[in-house]
């Protein structure tokens, strides 16, 4: 099977994007805001695609199982870290969701070693959807949401710090098993 399929192409094009964005913040001109959530926000609908794409052509590869989730998070703590440092978010939101992170990742490398593989659940998917939500409405600079006082992005985002305890700790507490061996 090719690995370079479709999927795979779509994957890439997020890990491509990332540095976009980033070159972006970094010139500042006027509007890059607008920009950087437009290029965000096609590159999470990729995420969308890839996985349903590779099942219903049965061109699911070891390749794609590894980068999709590298992919995923790369674009998340790039575009939070540029977030960060333009909004003043704090940084204990950016330790929490990268922390989770990377202790998932080698929970799941671990599961891997021992022939399980951990899907992702509920809790995970909605921590997913809420960040890039909120990650879109700041790089918008809560655009609509200013009109009426609310600051939407920053609830969204403290909400994901929530959903990614939460989802941390329901992996661990049903896949507690892989950690006795």
């Amino acid at each position: 099977m090719k690995i370079l399929n479709l999927p795979n192409i779509l994957t890439l094009s997020r890990i491509i994007i990332i540095p976009v964005i980033c070159v972006i913040y970094y010139f500042g001109f006027i509007g890059w805001n607008y920009v950087a959530a437009a290029l965000f926000l096609i590159a999470s609908l990729t995420d969308l695609f890839d996985g349903k794409i590779a099942r219903k052509r049965n061109q699911v590869t070891n390749f794609g199982k590894f980068i999709d989730p590298m992919a995923d998070k790369m674009l998340v703590i790039a575009s939070l870290l540029i977030i960060q440092e333009w909004r003043s978010i704090p940084a204990f939101v950016n330790i929490i969701i990268i922390s989770r992170e990377l202790l998932i990742s080698g929970f799941r490398l671990i599961a891997a070693q021992q022939g399980v593989v951990i899907a992702a659940d509920r809790t995970g998917k909605w921590k997913t959807a809420v960040q890039m939500t909120a990650i879109v409405i700041l790089f918008l600079d809560n655009l609509l949401f200013n009109l009426m006082g609310i600051p939407m992005g920053e609830i969204l985002l403290y909400l994901s710090v929530i959903l990614s305890v939460w989802s941390c700790a329901e992996y661990i507490i049903k896949n507690a098993n892989i950690l006795k061996e």
